[in-house]
């Protein structure tokens, strides 16, 4: 693709076509980073990092919204010197036909990542795939602003290119921000969340759940809770209690989770509501 609409460019002089071409070397930027830093990312815990690699996939993440934001602006900067000067295009359908040629590619790669997403969960994978689904609008964008030119609306190339522009500014920022999140521990969704307690709760033994904290790092889920159970069970048997509710989580779930269960005597956590509310009235 690169190489197809590097030949196109320098034979129509597109604005619009430019904008493409630069989202194709953003895309074999982030991807070749992301395969890099997934080889570091996938690897497993260690004595220095006994939580996994994950977090370096929301690294390598904001990277590449950094590198595609400053391509997102020289690609602006080209475009509106072009509103203020534009040009007649030439060979608009050797443009076409790039565009054509890179909408079918790319409708490839979203397939095989998408398969990808299914198995794995991979946020780096995730990242491209959004990236790339964008990027069947853009060239279809494209394509619209070269039949346009060819038909006499020369300043349809330069708008368009100024689209494109906005639109890698938008990515930069979305995956800038997903990153972020998952840096900064962000609980999990409340549909995910709610999941966790109504499985904790339905186990036969368990009275209470409380305390439920979550994070992703990396594929990994992160949970910790606490588990209320009756004052009167044994050391053993609250042990199985605890192991059998971490296996439902993990079923539930039917990816990689990490998950800490603290458990309670129900008695102690009724006095510590009743202490609570005692000081909430004072």
């Amino acid at each position: 693709m690169i190489a197809a609409k590097t030949w196109a460019w320098l034979a129509s002089g597109s604005a619009s076509m430019l904008g493409s071409l630069t989202d194709s070397l953003m895309d074999i930027t982030a991807t070749a980073m992301s395969f890099l830093v997934l080889g570091y990312a996938l690897r497993p815990a260690d004595d220095d990092h006994r939580f996994g690699h994950g977090k370096a996939e929301a690294l390598a993440g904001l990277g590449q919204a950094a590198f595609i934001a400053g391509s997102g602006c020289l690609l602006a900067f080209h475009s509106i010197e072009r509103l203020f000067n534009p040009l007649e295009l030439t060979h608009s359908l050797l443009g076409v036909w790039v565009s054509i040629f890179a909408i079918a590619c790319t409708l490839v790669i979203v397939f095989v990542q998408n398969k990808v997403v299914k198995h794995t969960e991979s946020i780096a994978i995730k990242a491209d795939s959004v990236h790339y689904k964008g990027d069947l609008i853009l060239n279809a964008a494209v394509l619209l602003a070269i039949l346009l030119s060819y038909y006499g609306v020369l300043y349809a190339d330069p708008i368009f290119a100024v689209g494109v522009a906005g639109y890698l500014l938008y990515n930069s920022w979305d995956i800038a921000r997903d990153s972020a999140d998952h840096l900064m521990d962000k609980e999990l969704p409340d549909e995910e969340k709610q999941r966790i307690l109504d499985v904790s709760k339905s186990h036969i033994d368990v009275r209470g759940v409380h305390g439920v904290r979550t994070r992703q790092g990396g594929k990994v889920k992160f949970i910790q809770l606490h588990l209320e159970l009756d004052d009167h069970l044994s050391l053993i048997r609250a042990h199985n209690v605890a192991d059998e509710v971490e296996a439902m989580i993990t079923k539930e779930f039917e990816s990689e989770v990490d998950i800490l269960i603290h458990l309670d005597p129900l008695s102690s956590v009724e006095l510590s509501d009743t202490e609570g509310a005692a000081v909430t009235e004072a």
